[in-house]
């Protein structure tokens, strides 16, 4: 079905802020001082027995960006973190289907109380009162097909195995909700997977074109993709294990088809923080549908973000010592990630390390993270980068 005459116009309406940001930005960033203390707080967390090879941030203020990275992108040249290499931002790209649905409500394609059982009849009867709103705010129940016996086992065989992303919560089609749809908050990779779904059928177009429609174009974003490979374009910030024998390069380990929606988005800190301050802003939706989505439940993302976490439609709220910030957070094998923004989306900040850090694989060395992203949330929002 082709795009209707209000999408369109939605499109076009997005595709003119993009280039009034882009207007306003200067040709070339340059390079203003850096805060020392963030410089030290990054340093410190490389050297952190167990923390990661290489980590960048980019805070980004009224087209003003800078860039804090340590260590090395690169173990085997040395070479340090980029701002233009491509990465897996994981569970950010649950931000990224939030877009292309938030939007699809806005145009009328779309509603928040849209059923499974209506759009999408062909998945299990016993999922169908679940709305695209309860798949949002993983609210759901739905089982997480991520977690699947069936599934790890694939994986564990054969981590470049091709999936037919469409067809990931076959996985877990014999299983009932883990709760009646709205009841609680729990975090479910299937959820994710059926938000894509949804615009798909509610389109007949696929979501990797609705994407591009709906997000890369309106906002430049020339390096972000959804491949469905296990490679990254070049260049890449490589991702790390630790093992016995010092880091190992799993970068391209693990495809892209197996997460889809869910977490298979590749963009570059240049990219995603550009992406982040329009999402969390409020850019790409109408004050109506904003609202909406910025209804707050108690639930953490994974892993969880600085201070306090709260989980809106395809949004968290991190409330930290100073400040509110919207944004996601996300890891996968080789990369930990973090994207937030202040509300008016003037302010942006993205943290991405080189090496999966979560509360149960990196304990210490993620309790020292997730104070750095805290120190940096601070910098970002109190304008002293």
């Amino acid at each position: 079905m082709p795009l209707t005459r209000r999408r369109s116009a939605a499109i076009a309406a997005m595709t003119a802020l993009c280039c009034a940001l882009t207007a306003a930005a200067p040709a070339q960033a340059g390079q203003p001082q850096k805060d020392q203390r963030l410089q030290r707080l990054l340093d410190a967390l490389v050297r952190q027995a167990g923390g990661p090879p290489g980590a960048i941030a980019v805070l980004r203020t009224d087209g003003r960006t800078v860039v804090v990275r340590a260590g090395e992108g690169d173990v085997r040249t040395g070479r340090p973190p980029r701002i233009d290499d491509h990465m897996r931002v994981a569970s950010v790209a649950k931000t990224f289907s939030g877009a292309v649905a938030l939007a699809l409500v806005d145009c009328g394609e779309l509603s928040l109380d849209d059923t499974i059982a209506e759009r999408l009849p062909q998945l299990p009867a016993r999922w169908g009162k679940v709305t695209l709103r309860q798949l949002l705010q993983h609210t759901s129940g739905l089982p997480d097909y991520s977690r699947a016996p069936a599934f790890v086992d694939i994986l564990r065989n054969d981590p470049h195995h091709r999936f037919d992303s469409r067809r990931l919560l076959d996985f877990v089609a014999d299983k009932p909700l883990a709760f009646p749809p709205g009841s609680r908050y729990a975090y479910s990779n299937s959820d994710n997977i059926a938000v894509a779904l949804m615009a798909e059928a509610a389109t007949h177009q696929r979501y990797e074109t609705l994407l591009k429609q709906l997000v890369y174009t309106p906002l430049g974003l020339d390096a972000t993709s959804l491949p469905s490979g296990f490679t990254l374009p070049l260049p890449y910030l490589h991702g790390y294990a630790t093992t016995p024998t010092g880091p190992e390069d799993v970068s391209t380990e693990f495809g892209n088809s197996g997460v889809w929606a869910s977490g298979g988005i590749v963009s570059t800190p240049r990219d995603l923080s550009l992406f982040i301050g329009a999402y969390a802003g409020g850019k790409l939706i109408s004050p109506e549908v904003r609202r909406q989505q910025l209804t707050f439940v108690d639930g953490s993302s994974e892993p969880p973000g600085p201070g306090r976490n709260e989980a809106g439609l395809a949004i968290f709220r991190y409330t930290t010592r100073c400040g509110v910030v919207y944004g996601h957070s996300g890891n996968t094998p080789g990369y930990t990630q973090l994207a937030v923004g202040t509300p008016d989306g003037r302010r942006s900040m993205t943290f991405s390390v080189n090496a999966q850090i979560t509360p149960g694989t990196a304990p210490a060395v993620f309790t020292t993270m997730r104070a750095v992203e805290e120190a940096f949330t601070c910098a970002l929002l109190r304008g002293n980068a």
